[in-house]
């Protein structure tokens, strides 16, 4: 089997949540000496990009995406040593949140896994984070964009006032929000860079703002 079948099957076997086989073909790959950024790009990002897609036409739901991003997740154990000696370079790094007094996190970890098989590094600050927890991590890790998810109409309002600390803070970084009750025209009104609909929708506006 030829390097690219090996990376297309990789792709596949992310799609079906299948990591067992992931991990193997994975390792088989590193054997062969194909670079971790090529089975990032050519295997795990092609994989999770079918599945944010389908996912984004409702043709996976939740239980599904959730099985294929361990099966992401499997095969970057395997090459995220070599990345982290600086063989792969990242797209970027973004902070991820629940904003405060929600603890709802199954839509912020499906972006996050999203993000990542993207080849985004992914700093998960979890849930109900208010503004200085906001603040003190992107003190902390600098990233290149901020991500806020919320679920509930009565936390989506806690999203403005953490956007308007970082502008009295001079900090010019943009924020990509999203949640089941949030819609572009809220995103605009508090002053947000972007808005993800969907994962799928949430890695386009990343790539947009970060290309």
């Amino acid at each position: 089997m030829t390097e690219q079948e090996k990376l297309s099957e990789l792709a596949q076997f992310v799609i079906a949540g299948k990591h067992i086989d992931a991990q193997r073909i994975t390792e088989e790959l590193i054997h062969e000496n194909c670079s971790p950024q090529t089975i990032l790009n050519d295997g795990l990002m092609k994989g999770m990009e079918v599945v944010g897609q389908r996912f984004r036409d409702n043709q996976m739901y939740v239980p599904q995406v959730l099985v294929a991003a361990r099966a992401m997740k499997t095969s970057m154990k395997v090459i995220e040593p070599l990345m982290l000696s600086g063989k792969v370079k990242s797209k970027g790094k973004i902070l991820i949140g629940t904003v405060k007094g929600d603890v709802h996190d199954i839509g912020k970890n499906i972006v996050a896994t999203m993000m990542q098989g993207a080849g985004y590094e992914v700093v998960d600050i979890g849930t109900g984070c208010d503004v200085n927890k906001f603040y003190q991590e992107y003190e902390t890790h600098k990233p290149d964009l901020i991500g806020m998810s919320a679920l509930l109409t009565t936390t989506m309002i806690n999203m403005k006032p953490v956007i308007e600390h970082f502008k009295n803070k001079n900090v010019n970084v943009p924020f990509i929000v999203g949640g089941a009750p949030l819609n572009q025209k809220f995103a605009d009104e508090i002053g947000a860079t972007g808005y993800g609909k969907d994962a799928y929708g949430a890695v386009k506006v990343a790539d947009q703002l970060l290309a």
